[in-house]
């Protein structure tokens, strides 16, 4: 059913400039629509606070608040607020419109990412937490769903509609609970205690856990689980669950994600030095590496991928998010026994929890009071006949409900990462049949269920059908064999073969003509994975040495560089040189002796000779006075005396005359 259809703002415009084009996404607090600002003609995304919430002066507040917050911040990697206001019921934030998906629908679509694409995300991220950081600002619902990831590549953290300075109260719009995400919470944020920056460090090293494993890492059925490990339990090594991840990023998570608040960075900017630090100290084999067969698929509770266009993705996360913002209640404690699971869509739906009521107190122990007498007219007692109309009343309508609810329907089981045998038994066995098709994954093993539709624990109709989603194992591309083609044509060919043209690298050759491949990384027939880079070297030729043509005429020079197979260029300007008399050639580039290839230019320029400078005048000063002036003006000086004096009479070449650094001045002195 298409719901935007039935929303009653597409089509409107509000406040006389933005027109709602149609509806991105509906989170806890507001719904995201693209719009069209009539005034500047451009497309940007309008959040609107739903209207039942606008007469509550606190989410009005938080709603101000995330735009003049957000405008503070001037940074690439934010989601920027162009403007805020209200028409009639509907306050609303106009925000930047960012084309592309969330990190939710790369993580649903791919289930764990390689490290570098992890890290690669995780570093915009964290700069964009760190500019709020520095400003005084913390986030509070750092999640995938908040990480936007544009067509251009750029990544954007998205809906600051629960920040707040560190220095102000944390609170909530209803006493005893809190907002926010369930699986990104910090254990300080359950217990009441203190939230600064490092609350949301704790959120960004629960989001690289689930980018380098494909799962969150605290996992149960009810908020009360999960915060009931949240609190009990550290985050455990993303290697446990991905064998192979390097050390480093075991380290990562552990000191983001560390319970006491003490023992993580101090905030984003801090985060990011170590990440940097981290990765620098990873290989490319590291960074790259596939994860493993045995390595964990993304779970059932994340859904199908979504069929959603890259244009319409705003910043928010598409409707029906698997991690909404919601009101959680905070728990008296903790440390108790975990209550039975409630809906299993519980963690998944935008809601308020609230607390239970507490129980009301018994009554107090006394003597009995008289006894109410019932009557015979039908006031103090039910009839028979009244009994029994109830009683048919409640079968009939279990009935009907056991006949919506469950009569008529069954739950999809949990086959994934099943093999295909064990899956098509598994569904046979609640009475489903079951449809295969397949397709190709780097993180589930050949022959193993990739996914479902529809998917595990969904309802569908007794005798239903279920499709099955089968892993062909990775797909992998040859690198195909280019040598002797031109570039362009090497670039075409790795193309075709779904692979993509890194670095041009270029190197002499005897063999191979000038301009066309000499080889490739990784060589010919080596198995890639699709789009990876391939390396190509280009043969520049022959080498040819370059002769020494310093002091030569330029005629001389040009017709022995031109003998060589080389091209000549004669520079505007000419120098002067030490080594090469006026106009003969007093530089060559490349230099002398080095190797070029034929048909290459060769710039020479001309010599104006030694340049020369004034002689200071040194007559009548004492000898040593002299000597001294003319050694710092970069002359050697020669010194005759005349009658044992110290006085300088006479000096060679004369003051004010013109000589070369070095050349020598004779001073005579009586």
């Amino acid at each position: 059913m298409d719901t935007t259809v039935q929303d009653p703002l597409v089509g409107q415009t509000l406040d006389g400039r933005y027109r709602v084009e149609g509806r991105i996404a509906v989170g806890g607090m507001a719904t995201v629509y693209r719009a069209v600002d009539t005034r500047l003609d451009r497309v940007l995304a309008l959040k609107v606070m739903h209207p039942g919430l606008a007469a509550d002066t606190g989410f009005v507040e938080r709603f101000i608040r995330e735009a003049k917050a957000v405008a503070r911040l001037s940074h690439t990697n934010v989601v920027g607020v162009f403007d805020q206001g209200a028409d009639g019921r509907y306050v609303y934030l106009a925000m930047e419109y960012v084309a592309g998906c969330t990190l939710r629908d790369v993580l649903r679509e791919r289930g764990a990412l390689q490290p570098r694409a992890a890290l690669d995300i995780l570093e915009p991220v964290l700069a964009a937490l760190g500019a709020a950081h520095r400003a005084g600002l913390i986030h509070r619902d750092m999640k995938p769903e908040n990480v936007l990831i544009g067509d251009d590549g750029r990544v954007k953290v998205a809906d600051f509609g629960l920040v707040r300075a560190v220095d102000t109260q944390t609170s909530a719009t209803t006493p005893g609970a809190l907002l926010g995400t369930v699986s990104y919470l910090a254990p300080e944020q359950i217990g009441n205690g203190p939230v600064d920056q490092r609350t949301d460090v704790y959120a960004c090293g629960v989001v690289l856990y689930e980018m380098l494993t494909g799962r969150k890492p605290h996992a149960g059925d009810t908020p009360m689980k999960v915060m009931f490990q949240l609190v009990n339990e550290d985050v455990p090594a993303p290697s446990a669950a991905v064998p192979g991840l390097p050390p480093q990023l075991d380290a990562l998570v552990a000191r983001a994600t560390a319970r006491d608040p003490h023992g993580r960075p101090a905030d984003a900017v801090e985060l990011l030095a170590e990440v940097r630090t981290s990765r620098a100290t990873l290989t490319p084999e590291q960074l790259d590496g596939r994860t493993p067969a045995d390595a964990v698929p993304p779970s059932a509770d994340d859904g199908p991928v979504p069929d959603f266009a890259p244009d319409l993705v705003g910043p928010v996360s598409p409707i029906g998010s698997e991690e909404p913002t919601s009101v959680v209640p905070v728990p008296v404690s903790v440390s108790v026994p975990v209550p039975p699971a409630s809906a299993p869509d519980e963690l998944n739906r935008t809601s308020r929890l609230m607390l239970p009521p507490p129980v009301p107190d018994e009554p107090p122990a006394g003597p009995p009071g008289p006894r109410r007498r019932r009557g015979r007219d039908g006031r103090g007692r039910r009839g028979p006949l009244a009994v029994l109309v109830a009683l048919l009343l409640v079968l009939g309508v279990g009935a009907g409900v056991w006949y919506i609810s469950d009569g008529q329907f069954t739950h999809v089981p949990g086959v994934l990462a099943l093999s295909q045998s064990e899956a098509q038994k598994k569904l046979t066995s609640a009475g489903l049949d079951s449809k295969v098709r397949q397709s190709f994954s780097l993180n589930v093993p050949r022959g193993r269920v990739i996914s479902t539709d529809p998917a595990p624990g969904k309802r569908v109709r007794n005798n239903g059908s279920v499709t099955l989603n089968v892993s062909k194992g990775p797909q992998v591309v040859h690198v195909p064999d280019v040598k002797g083609r031109t570039e362009a044509a090497a670039r075409q060919a790795l193309k075709a073969a779904g692979l993509t043209a890194g670095p041009v690298r270029q190197v002499f050759s005897d063999d191979v003509p000038r301009g066309q491949v000499v080889s490739t990384d990784p060589a010919p027939g080596t198995q890639r994975s699709p789009d990876s880079p391939v390396t190509i070297t280009v043969s520049r030729g022959a080498p040819v040495d370059v002769p020494d043509v310093i002091g030569k005429s330029v005629t001389d020079a040009q017709q022995e560089l031109e003998d060589a197979g080389l091209k000549v260029v004669l520079a505007p300007d000419k120098v002067f040189s030490d080594e090469a008399d006026a106009d003969t050639v007093a530089l060559e580039s490349p230099a002398k002796d080095s190797q070029a290839a034929a048909g290459d230019t060769v710039t020479i320029t001309v010599s104006k000779g030694q340049q020369k400078f004034p002689v200071p005048d040194v007559t009548g000063k004492h000898k040593d006075e002299a000597k001294q002036t003319l050694e710092d003006a970069g002359f050697d000086v020669r010194v005759i005396s005349v009658f044992f004096g110290d006085t300088v009479f006479s000096q060679s070449p004369g003051a004010n005359s013109q000589a070369p650094k070095g050349a020598t001045i004779t001073i005579w002195v009586r």
